[in-house]
């Protein structure tokens, strides 16, 4: 039997050399790819984002547990795709910085947490008006949308992304929000699905939401 505590805590310590051989040689040994990712890596980092959850960890920490855990999936990421389409993916989020807001640090974290727990994260980046986000759920399939925001003034615009992909017809995909000045009183204000205070919320609402779908 593998000894999967072990790579959970190279995860968790950020060694992603060590993290990256190891699974290397699990794959090698031809233990299932899906076991390697979810018994290794995904609960590796779901002690990160518990502890990240609880102040015991802090972002310099996360970033380091993230680009471990990333050396790891790149590993068994081919053999995933090659299985069948990526199957043990949790569900497709399009993760953007609504128009106007160049902050990024809160939904990069959400991105490799969200990574890290089995979902497939397509990141459109920062500034983004509502096209681009209704472009790219269209092109990925997604299931959810996850909307960031840093600044009160941009933060209208999330309702004009959520109107916008009701008026495209695009009512069945959730809608997430997050960032410091938004609350779940106003992601109810603008219609969205759920709210996510921070990088373990957002992925505990990820989900519920595609659980819920």
């Amino acid at each position: 039997m593998p000894d999967y505590a072990q790579l959970n805590q190279f995860v968790y310590e950020g060694k992603a050399k060590d993290v990256q051989r190891i699974t290397q040689e699990y794959v090698d040994e031809g233990i299932p790819v899906d076991q390697i990712l979810n018994k290794g890596l995904i609960a590796g980092m779901s002690v990160v984002g518990e502890d990240f959850k609880y102040n015991i960890l802090y972002v310099p920490e996360v970033l380091i547990a993230a680009r471990a855990m990333k050396a790891g999936l790149a590993v068994v990421k081919p053999l995933l795709i090659a299985q069948d389409g990526d199957s043990s993916s949790s569900g497709t989020v399009v993760m953007g910085t609504v128009k106007g807001d160049l902050h990024d640090i809160g939904k990069n974290l959400v991105c490799m947490m969200a990574e890290g727990a089995g979902f497939t994260i397509i990141d459109i980046g920062v500034d983004q008006p509502y096209e681009k986000f209704i472009e790219a759920a269209k092109e990925h399939k997604a299931d959810i949308v996850g909307m960031s925001a840093l600044l009160t003034t941009t933060m209208p615009y999330m309702k004009k992304v959520v109107d916008e992909f009701e008026n495209a017809g695009l009512g069945d995909i959730k809608m997430a929000v997050g960032g410091a000045p938004v609350s779940e009183m106003y992601a109810d204000e603008v219609g969205a699905d759920g709210y996510g205070s921070d990088a373990p919320s957002s992925v505990e609402l990820f989900h519920k939401l595609c659980a819920s779908a």
